[in-house]
Parts: structure tokens; sequence; C-alpha cells
């Protein structure tokens, strides 16, 4: 018998509330109230927000709700027969049956193979019959042990990511392609993934061809046999996140797109890939891994030139923003237990050249010493800044022949001062050269040398030779002068800078503009120092901004409840802790249902939040964590003040327009649980 579900983790028949929201905050309650979990608004915002990025409704009134938590104390199923049922977003409407997979942030393998494997019964129908029909939660119970315990079949990996075959079952035309493979995978790794791939088999079946599917799961991954890609007609990627040893698969026709395609629609996409392996304008894999976007979608869509760029230079950003985290955290640490002498005249250096943990002179400071290490270690993981957010800038362009030129490239604009900007300048230009470089039609013997040695190496040559002799020099010049126009800034002009940061930062909640605004703010955050501190109140300052969005929703749906519905009340609850966590994007639902009014409240706050903590010089050394780390916040009682009376701006700003900011009775109408407008005529 599986410890992963008890009786007490059972509700039959049960009105758990009548959207996502609301039964999933219930399920939490459930997790926690057996002691499987440490928190319940944790887990609940943990697998709302996983909701949030792909709903988990399937065919056949099904609903998986899933997360990984740090609140979780044990991997745990919690089940429900609800009534009424409850839309998951499912396209033949709402479940009734819902299981809910909490797993440990660090779960084993064998916990993630059996939730992989209970999501995998629930595609069959008389497994599903058999839950609807069960009387007791103790006949469910034995239903989830006996699933859970079944042998897996030979054909379908069952237990874990290893390669799920479907083999040929019924004739098929001597001219119809025979052979698939496919790649399934999504972002948790727990049910998606395993649930596609055994749909994707199980239509192979009845069309009788043979497909063989490698699940990239939470777990270790089987690879396909290299001999059984060569042999396949086309390939079926099902996944919401990037396919690892994407190269495998290059030039065979393909059908790309998410993980629940693979769930909802099995048949179609087998039928599109049979179509796609005798069509000679069919899209396929890339050659030497370069961006299938670039070659597929952007065809395809007809993608605009600045749409492209946006996606790269946020790739960047977000592999280069674990390098500031880490770093910035460090040197906040090593400031609190050495003092912010450490940064000033290379102390830390002669600290640890002079001195070891073992060997301390008489009266040593063990303090002194430990903020040393911490300040140093932070200081390195703070210089793959540029070099990080150049090389994976060229990732995104490129794939992995483009991390090399774009990681010297990045490493050549610290050389020459260019900074920030040279980083961005440099990782594009090695990303196109890359790329470009990819296209050659070289002879066979050479093509296993292009992404290893030449690619690399010509790469690395234009684009780091450009910076050196060409560009390096005036975006070194440009980046000084901002730099320094920046720290000259004091009184109303840092104030109007503050403004603009707030601004910024809330005006998408996460996208592109606010995203500028953090990058511009993290890329400066290692020249600050004892003696400069305009970085870090720059920091500080958008820190602060981004924090208002959340916490003002959250304020408003406890002023005013009536504007708002059921489902933005449960997600304000959630809200609260985004908020002081600085995860802007908990503003998102509401800003997705309202935006005329929430996105100007939010605004306004985050411009008066931004004034104050410009104004007051408040300071972060830490570029992410919001109040969590306010041992790196400088003047933190401004900061939390500052964050306070945005929080209540926009709060009342949104409530405030809700109330007041509608069109005439006779053109519109408000409707009572959200305020939205509606015309009368629609």
């Amino acid at each position: 018998m599986t410890t992963l579900i008890n009786t007490a983790l059972v509700a039959l028949d049960a009105n758990l509330g009548t959207d996502t929201p609301s039964v999933i905050r219930r399920l939490a309650e459930l997790v926690a109230g057996t002691g499987r979990s440490t928190d319940v608004e944790s887990l609940y915002a943990d697998a709302l927000a996983r909701e949030q990025k792909t709903a988990t409704g399937v065919p056949g009134g099904i609903a998986i709700p899933h997360c990984r938590s740090s609140a979780v104390r044990e991997a745990t199923l919690a089940m429900a027969r609800l009534s009424p049922a409850v839309d998951f977003g499912a396209k033949d409407g709402p479940a009734d049956i819902v299981f809910f997979i909490a797993a440990p942030a660090g779960a084993d393998n064998e916990h993630l193979k059996l939730l992989s494997k209970l999501a995998r019964s629930l595609i069959k129908k008389d497994f599903t019959a058999a839950l609807r029909a069960a009387a007791t939660p103790e006949e469910i119970v034995a239903l989830v042990d006996g699933a859970l315990a079944e042998a897996p079949k030979p054909s379908t990996a069952a237990d874990g990511p290893a390669a799920a075959t479907a083999p040929a079952s019924a004739p098929v035309t001597s001219a119809a392609p025979k052979r698939l493979v496919a790649v399934t995978a999504c972002p948790t790794g727990i049910a998606h993934t395993y649930m596609a791939a055994d749909s994707l088999v199980e239509a192979a079946k009845e069309a009788g061809i043979d497909l063989q599917v490698e699940t990239q799961g939470s777990g270790a991954v089987t690879p396909l046999d290299p001999a059984v890609i060569a042999a396949a007609d086309a390939v079926i990627f099902a996944v919401d996140v990037d396919v690892r040893g994407k190269e495998r698969f290059a030039g065979k026709p393909v059908i790309n797109a998410p993980v629940k395609r693979g769930i909802d629609e099995p048949a179609k996409m087998i039928q599109e890939a049979l179509a796609a392996a005798t069509d000679p304008h069919a899209h396929r894999v890339p050659h030497f891994g370069a961006e299938e976007a670039a070659e597929h979608n952007a065809e395809a869509a007809g993608e605009h030139l600045g749409t492209k760029v946006k996606k790269v230079l946020l790739t960047g950003v977000s592999y280069m923003i674990p390098f500031v985290a880490g770093g910035g955290l460090l040197i906040a640490l090593g400031f609190l237990l050495g003092g912010y002498g450490l940064g000033l005249n290379g102390q830390a250096d002669h600290i640890l050249a002079d001195n070891t943990l073992l060997n301390l002179p008489d009266g040593g400071n063990l303090l002194l010493y430990l903020g040393a290490v911490a300040f140093k270690i932070g200081g390195l993981s703070m210089g793959f800044l540029v070099p990080a957010l150049a090389g994976y800038i060229a990732f995104g362009i490129a794939d992995r022949p483009g991390i090399a030129p774009g990681f010297t490239a990045g490493a050549v604009a610290v050389f020459m001062g260019a900074g920030f900007l040279g980083g961005l300048v440099g990782g594009l230009l090695a990303g196109l050269a890359a790329y470009w470089i990819g296209t050659w039609q070289v002879p066979r013997w050479l093509r296993g040398l292009m992404p290893v040695v030449i690619i690399p190496l010509l790469g690395s040559i234009i684009a780091s030779g450009a910076m050196l002799l060409f560009l390096g020099g005036p975006i070194a010049a440009l980046s000084n002068g901002l730099n320094h126009w920046l720290t000259g800034m004091s009184g109303a002009s840092a104030v109007v800078l503050g403004i603009v940061l707030g601004l910024m930062m809330c005006f998408d909640l996460g996208g592109p503009v606010n995203k500028v605004a953090y990058a511009f703010a993290v890329a400066g955050l290692g020249t600050g120092s004892a003696l400069n501190h305009a970085p870090w109140e720059i920091m500080a300052t958008v820190m602060a901004a981004g924090m208002v969005p959340p916490l003002a929703m959250a304020l408003a749906t406890v002023i005013d409840k009536k504007r708002f519905s059921l489902a933005e009340r449960e997600n304000g609850k959630a809200a609260w802790l985004l908020g002081a966590s600085f995860i802007s994007e908990g503003a998102i639902p509401f800003a997705a249902a309202d935006p005329l009014r929430v996105i100007p409240s939010t605004m306004l706050g985050g411009a008066v939040t931004g004034a104050i903590t410009m104004g007051f010089h408040v300071t972060s050394q830490a570029p992410h964590g919001g109040i969590f780390v306010f041992f790196a916040i400088g003047n933190i009682g401004m900061f939390i003040t500052a964050i306070l009376v945005g929080t209540v701006v926009a709060a009342l700003a949104v409530v405030a327009l809700k109330r007041w900011a509608v069109r005439a009775p006779a053109a519109a109408a408000e409707t009572p649980a959200t305020g939205q407008l509606v015309s009368q005529n629609s």
C-alpha cells in the first residue's frame, strides 16, 4: 500500500467551490490538514501559479492540478469528486474528478514515478469509471493503490521516464510512413509529461503506427535509441519546455505543440506528423541546434523582428539573474558580517591572502574572515553577469553553438569597460554569427566538428573581434557617461528617476518594460560600493515598486470585496505572499480582467513608491527576495514605508475607479462581481 494517499485526503461528492482557485485552495487545506504541508498559503500559491501556466483539465472530466513546493513534507495525493463540476480548462467541459498532486521541492525519483503512474492511469476509462462509482473513501484509496501497484506494460514505460512504444497493430498502406518518434515534457515533469506520452501511444496504436516516445520528466531520462531516431519518418514535440538534446532529431520533419495538446488531440497530432513526413516543405528540426523558433515559428507566423529580439534579450536576462541573485546576496552577507570596509582597497583580498580559517592570527576576527569569504564568492559570481547575459542571448539565437562565442564576447565587453550594454551588443553579434555559420553547407565529414569547434571558433573571432576593434570603445564611453549621470543624480532628479522606474515596473507586470527596468537595476548592482550607493538605490527602487501591484490588489480585495469576483478574491489572498516576495506577476489576473482600471492604479502606486525610495536613499544589495532579504536593505524603515504608501495609493485608486469610472447607464452596465464595463448590446 502506498503512503501517497489515505482516506483523510479524499473528498467525495463535495462542493469545493465554483472555480479553479477555490478547489485548489480546499485541496491544499486538505493536504495541510493531514500534516503533509507546512503552509497552506505557500502550497496554494505554488499550485495556482502552475495552473496559470497551463490548465490541468484533461478530456473525460478529469483535472490534475499539481506542483512542487517547499511547503510539502512528503509526496501526497488528494482526491475530490466534485459536485458541482468545475472548469479546469479541458475542451470537453468541466471536471468532476480532481487529483491534486503535491510533491516536495526535492521529491525522489521513486515518488515521482508513482505520481506519474497515477496520472497515466487517469486516461483509462475503466479506472475513471470506478472512481465515479466508488461509495467510500476507502474504495478510492484501494483503487489508487491498485493502479499504482500494476506491473508496467512493456510498451508504455509506465514506471518512469523511459521510452514509450506503440508497436504497429493494424495494417497500413505501403506508401504510408510507419515510424514516428516523440518527446513529451512539461515544466513540473510529473503528470502531463506521461499522460501526453500515453495518449500519443494509444492514438498511434489505433492508427497502426510504430511510435516511440521519450518522456523528459522529473527523473532520469532514458534517451531514444539513435537508430530509432534515424529510422523515424517524423518527430512530435509535445512540450512546454526546451527539448533536451534536440540536435539528435536534426533534419526530421517536426510537429511542435504544447504538451497538453498531446493529451487533448493525440490522434490529430499523429496525422499531422504523418502528413509532414511526406511533405517536402514541412518544418524540420534545424541542424546544429539553431533556435527552432527562428526557422519555424518566425517563418510560419511572420514573427516581427522586434518580437524575436525581445525574446532573445529576455532569454539572456533570465539566465543572468541566478548569477546576480546568488552573488548579490553573498556580497550583502559579507557586508553584514565584515562591514562595508571589505569593498574598499581590496581589503577582502588581503584578508583571504594573509589568513586561513584554521590559522587566524591571535585576536583574529572570525566574522570578518567569513565576511571576506562571502564577499569574494559573491564578487566572483557577479563577475559572470555580463558574460552570462551575452552567452545566453547568443544561445537564444543559435542554441548551444552560440554559448561559447557569446560568453567570450561578454568577457571582452567586461575587459573594454562596456558593461551591460556591451554584453547586449556582444551577445547579439555572437548569436547572429554562430547562427549564420551554422547555415553553411559543409561536407558530411565536417558536420560533427561544426557545433563544437568551427562555430565557436569563428563566432568568437567575429563577435569578439568586432567588440575589440570597433564597438567596445564607443559602448564603454556611453556606459561610463550613463553611470556618471546616474551616480550624480540627487534631490529632485533622483526622485524623477524613481518615478520613471516605478512606472516601468508596474506597466506590464513582468513583461518587457518591467524586465528592462529590472535588468537595468541588476546590471548596475555589482558597481555599487560603500562610496557609491546609487546602483543600490536604483535596485531598492525597482524592487519596492515591483512589490506594489500584487500587494495593492490584495488590499483592494479586502477594502471592497463586492467589486471583485470570487476568483479575484482568492487570487488576492495569494497576492499578499507574492507581493511580499517581489513577484509582480501576482497582479496579472487582476490586470487581465480589468486592465484599464488596474494598470493605471498600480502605476500610480509604483511611481509614489519609487519617488520615496529614491528620495530617502533606500538601498538594496540583493536583486530579489522582497521583504525576505531585509538584511540586505539599507534604511529598511523607509523601504517598508514606501511600499505601504504605494500599496495604499494603488489600492484606493483601483477601488475608486471600479466604483465611479463607469460608462453612462445607456451605454453600458457594470457587472456586480468584477466591476467590468459590459455593453448592453453585447
